[in-house]
């Protein structure tokens, strides 16, 4: 049994999808049974808790083999870095009391880097406080999300244009969700021993420039990026619903990638998923 945490998003349904496909038996951990529901009608068991209800979850991991664990961030939180604190003490008290043999974990390429990294400190913190817990831990960092194009699909459709925060020519590592997914389901299957780290990036490194490019196509229409600087990233945030503490995360994180801050530890031995940028866009869209 392999218990999986995230089922209604991107990555975490790609674990469902490769385990379930290789006839395991999945148990997925939702807030609610409707959300489960989907899943539960392809075989996969569901159970019931919140990321703050350490029996629930301790109850959730007890018996299985392993687990994909990630902590979906409350960006509207107030106290955003305390409150994402509490819910990585908690996972990992659950992970000691369950005695679950492995966990995935999803973090985030600069997991090893102690400052300067944004919300991404975070997930270091949660590294740290896994690997004293966990009995075997895998850590994934990948890098860019492909899928953070996303919001910017409807600018592109109506006016042309790609909002960024990265320079137009830079060209940055990114990962379609849909590989991080199916890697995270093999490590689960692999049962690997000890504390590992896989470093993902997609099969090239990409910047706006030719995601406006490849959007464009996917589109039919010309789309040219409209680079903003990181002065624009609180205010923009704030507009989304983030605290002004988790925008300003944010910001700190753009300028590690841009002056180079935020990297990989073990660039030599990257992992590289298989999804381009425009099967990754064609879905989108």
């Amino acid at each position: 049994m392999f218990v999986v945490f995230g089922s209604t998003g991107h990555t975490g349904s790609a674990v469902v999808e490769t385990l379930l496909a290789q006839k395991q038996p999945v148990r997925i951990v939702v807030r609610s049974a409707d959300k489960g529901a989907p899943w539960a009608s392809k075989g996969a068991e569901v159970a019931v808790a919140s990321l703050d209800d350490v029996p629930a979850l301790t109850k959730a991991l007890k018996g299985a083999a392993g687990t994909y664990l990630l902590l979906p961030p409350n960006y509207a939180a107030v106290s955003w870095f305390a409150e994402q604190t509490q819910r990585i003490d908690r996972a990992a008290e659950a992970v000691r009391a369950s005695g679950i043999a492995h966990v995935v974990f999803l973090s985030s390429i600069g997991g090893q880097i102690p400052t300067g990294t944004g919300p991404i400190r975070a997930l270091r913190n949660a590294e740290q406080k896994l690997g004293a817990a966990a009995k075997n831990l895998t850590i994934l960092r990948p890098c860019y999300f492909m899928e953070n194009w996303a919001p910017a699909i409807g600018m592109a459709k109506s006016q042309g244009t790609l909002p960024t925060f990265i320079a137009p020519s830079a060209k940055v590592p990114m990962i379609a969700a849909r590989d991080i997914g199916r890697i995270a389901g093999k490590r689960l299957l692999a049962g690997e021993d000890g504390r590992q780290i896989v470093e993902l990036a997609g099969p090239e490194d990409y910047s706006p420039d030719q995601v406006a490019d490849a959007l464009g196509r996917v589109l039919g229409r010309r789309v040219t990026p409209q680079h903003a600087p990181l002065s624009a990233v609180v205010p923009t945030f704030t507009s989304f619903g983030f605290s002004n503490e988790a925008a300003t995360l944010f910001e700190e994180m753009y300028a590690g990638f841009a002056n180079g801050t935020i990297r990989y530890e073990h660039p030599d031995k990257l992992v590289r998923g298989t999804v381009t940028l425009t099967d990754a866009l064609q879905a989108m869209v």
